[in-house]
């Protein structure tokens, strides 16, 4: 049975230690390729605040971290080998913002003992800790958003007989909604229509022809880079109500509305964490990092959407590293015990409010049988005319009367598949 050690104790343990090696959180980026424009800002927010814990604080626990970075190019063949060429380094946690490369690695970071978090995207039903014992996907996942994107519809008025379009990436990542919102039109009564975009969406004029045709009331999408601002276009051409287009927080960046100008006024996108830079984290960031020349970018993404993301993701990774080190009283922590760390891992307003985010996402607990947290979600929405993004609703439940089910058959079909028996260690 693990001892957790009283803070004091700790922290008298830590001063007595030899200096120790990094605290390795490897970084799975893709600055070029089709992806670039998505891929950079959370780079750069990934790897900023792991450099505000080591000028501010002094690392994690008094140990100092390090981010390698290995181009992926969002290519999966590409995040395999970036994954086999950095897992010997000391890595603690894998997130490779990718699906495609996520559904490769799920099986070698369980047989190689280091856990990966797949914040808001990968294989939804490795929410269930139960059979994927080094996955993790807290706060949200795909199915969480998409029973939030129709949550907020239902919030405006009733579904039945409405039609509802999903454009999605014609990809694993672009397909996980599709037996949720099938299975929500069941409840609610609403007809679905699937409309594919293939890789990189650069020619959808097909896909909004049949939308000017078949004229859906809501249009949700599951896009992602490229895809996304030729999407808000096509729908202004067409003159589709973008009060009524709803993007996954993969299609909620600036980068998705900014090209269509005025045009791209009131559409909205589902979000798990908050919007611009009004959080005294990012006093700090400019602090320490940016205007000491030591920004993994030029510093003009700090705020945007997906900088944050990267941000969130950063501080959810420190966080969990933190909860390692009191776990197993030592601050030198192993993939093993990070794991650990991230499978106690509790956010609490008060721990937000702490470190420099209070509001910025919902609080939440992971547990062995529940490696996804509560799945709550909110609404942002985009003002052309300020060119921000808002937050339009506060983070709500999504419905797991429904999602539950879905995770439970799809986790325990792969758990038969694969040989697992599942459990709690």
């Amino acid at each position: 049975m693990k001892m957790k050690l009283p803070a004091m104790a700790l922290s008298a343990l830590m001063i007595a230690s030899p200096v120790m090696a990094d605290l390795v959180f490897p970084s799975l980026s893709y600055r070029t390729g089709p992806y670039a424009a998505g891929g950079i800002p959370f780079a750069d927010g990934y790897a900023d605040y792991f450099t505000l814990l080591n000028e501010r604080d002094g690392g994690i626990g008094g140990v100092m971290t390090s981010v390698p970075e290995c181009e992926t190019a969002y290519n999966t063949e590409k995040g395999v080998e970036c994954y086999e060429s950095t897992k010997d380094s000391g890595a603690l946690v894998y997130q490779p913002l990718s699906t495609g490369i996520t559904y490769q690695l799920i099986p070698k970071t369980t047989a190689d003992g280091i856990p990966m978090h797949t914040m808001g995207y990968g294989r939804t039903s490795a929410a269930n800790g139960k059979v994927f014992s080094h996955t993790f996907n807290y706060p949200a996942n795909y199915w969480n958003g998409a029973s939030g994107a129709i949550n907020y519809l239902l919030s405006q008025g009733d579904l039945s007989g409405k039609k509802v379009a999903l454009v999605y990436h014609n990809s694993a990542y672009g397909k996980e909604p599709i037996r949720t919102l099938e299975e929500l039109s069941k409840k609610h009564g609403y007809d679905l229509t699937l409309i594919p975009v293939d890789h990189p969406g650069q020619e959808q004029k097909s896909q909004w022809l049949q939308i000017r045709r078949e004229k859906p009331d809501f249009v949700i999408m599951y896009g992602w880079g490229v895809m996304n601002q030729v999407a808000v276009q096509e729908a202004a051409n067409v003159r589709f109500n973008m009060e009524n287009f709803i993007g996954i927080w993969w299609s909620g960046s600036e980068n998705d509305v900014l090209p269509a100008g005025d045009a791209a006024n009131g559409y909205k996108a589902v979000t798990f964490h908050g919007v611009g830079d009004d959080f005294p984290v990012f006093d700090d960031i400019r602090k320490y990092v940016v205007d000491a020349g030591k920004a993994a970018g030029n510093g003009d993404q700090v705020g945007t959407v997906l900088y944050n993301r990267g941000l969130y993701a950063a501080m959810l990774a420190a966080e969990a590293a933190k909860t390692a080190q009191e776990i197993h009283g030592t601050a030198d922590i192993t993939a093993a015990m990070m794991r650990d760390g991230m499978e106690a891992l509790e956010i609490t307003e008060e721990k937000m409010a702490a470190l420099g985010l209070p509001g910025f996402g919902p609080a939440f607990k992971v547990s062995c049988e529940n490696h996804g947290g509560p799945g709550l979600v909110g609404m942002t929405q985009w003002d052309a005319s300020a060119k921000k993004w808002t937050m339009i609703s506060e983070f709500g439940p999504s419905d797991m009367d429904v999602i539950q089910p879905l995770i439970d058959e799809d986790s325990m079909a792969y758990a038969a598949e694969n040989k697992i028996e599942a459990g709690c260690n």
